[in-house]
C-alpha cells in the first residue's frame, strides 16, 4: 500500500512522459490533477537532470483548465499576477496567496461545520432541498482534497415561527426568493 503521507513521486522521462513511481505506470496531467484533488501531495522531477518540475506542471494544469472554460481565476487576478512579476511586489505575492488560500480553507471548514446546526426557515420552500444539494456539491468541489469530516452535510434543522409577524416576514422572503430564482 502506498504511503499517502509522503509526496507521490512522478518522474518525467526524456520523451516527456510522466511515470508514477508508486503504481509503475504512465500518467497524464489529468491523472495528476486527480491525485491532488484526492488530497495527495505530488512531486514531479526530471529523471535525467533531477530538476523539480512540480510548479511548471501545476501551472500547466491550471492553464489547461482555464483554457477549457473552467474560469476559476478572475481576469483581474491574472492581470495582477502578471504585473507582480515586474514589480517589487513579486516577493510579497506568493506569501499573500498562500495566506489567502489558508484563510479560505479554514473559513470553508467552519461554514461546513456550522451549516448543520443553524435552523433554516427556508427549508420548507419548494426546491430548497435541490438547491441545498447543489450547494453541497459546489462546496465538495471547492473542498476537494481537503480532509473534512463534516460530509455528508446534514440536512438543515427547521423550527416553526413563534408569532404571526415573523411568519409574515418569512412568507415575504420566500416570495422574494422565488421571484429571484425564477429570473435566474
Amino acid at each position: 500500500m502506498a504511503d499517502t503521507d509522503k509526496p507521490l513521486l512522478i518522474k518525467r522521462y526524456a520523451s516527456r512522459r510522466l511515470y508514477n513511481t508508486e503504481t509503475s505506470d504512465y500518467v497524464t496531467l489529468e491523472d495528476i490533477a486527480g491525485f491532488i484533488r484526492a488530497g495527495r501531495e505530488v512531486r514531479i522531477i526530471d529523471l535525467k537532470s533531477g530538476d523539480d518540475l512540480t510548479r511548471q506542471y501545476l501551472l500547466q494544469i491550471v492553464a489547461e483548465h482555464e483554457a477549457k472554460g473552467d474560469n476559476v481565476l478572475p481576469l483581474a487576478v491574472l492581470t495582477d499576477l502578471v504585473r507582480s512579476y515586474t514589480t517589487e511586489m513579486q516577493s510579497v505575492v506568493p506569501a499573500f496567496l498562500a495566506a489567502s488560500f489558508d484563510m479560505l480553507r479554514d473559513g470553508q471548514s467552519r461554514i461546513i461545520e456550522n451549516l448543520g446546526t443553524i435552523p433554516n426557515p427556508l427549508a420548507a420552500m419548494p426546491g430548497f432541498e435541490a438547491m441545498r444539494k447543489s450547494q453541497e456539491a459546489f462546496m465538495k468541489t471547492m473542498m476537494a482534497g481537503l480532509p473534512v469530516s463534516a460530509w455528508p452535510m446534514p440536512a438543515p434543522k427547521t423550527e416553526a415561527p413563534k408569532d404571526s409577524d415573523e411568519l409574515a416576514q418569512i412568507k415575504q422572503q420566500l416570495v422574494d426568493l422565488q421571484s429571484k430564482l425564477s429570473k435566474l
